[in-house]
């Protein structure tokens, strides 16, 4: 067998898929991946916020995104007023999604708790 023999009877090299040979296809894919993932996020990410804020009541214990923690004393439409210091009965209103979370107390859950037993 001579070289010349060799290299006729070596099988044809195959072509590339399509969808690997354009160079556009993988990264597409790969940012429309990173899109879908990062919508699906913030979704999931509004959805507490949303239930928090619609099921807010006078006399909850409320943190706002800016760390002033007080009592709510008035709830309307767009604004929540707070109760901030008892003894000058300091009150200051803030929007409605300045409202970062409800304080629960540990006694209450603790109590929630053993009813459910």
């Amino acid at each position: 067998m001579t070289l010349m023999d060799a290299a006729t009877s070596a099988p044809a090299s195959q072509e590339a898929p399509y969808l690997l040979s354009n160079p556009w296809i993988v990264p597409g894919a790969i940012i429309l991946l990173m899109i879908v993932f990062m919508s699906r996020t913030k979704s999931r990410a509004g959805r507490p916020g949303e239930d928090l804020l619609k099921n807010l009541k006078r006399g909850d214990r409320i943190q706002t995104i800016g760390g002033v923690l007080g009592i709510v004393a008035d709830v309307r439409d767009d604004e929540v007023v707070i109760k901030v210091d008892e003894s000058s009965n300091t009150r200051i209103r803030f929007a409605r999604n300045a409202i970062a979370r409800v304080i629960v107390d540990q006694d209450k859950t603790d109590k929630n708790i053993d009813q459910k037993k």
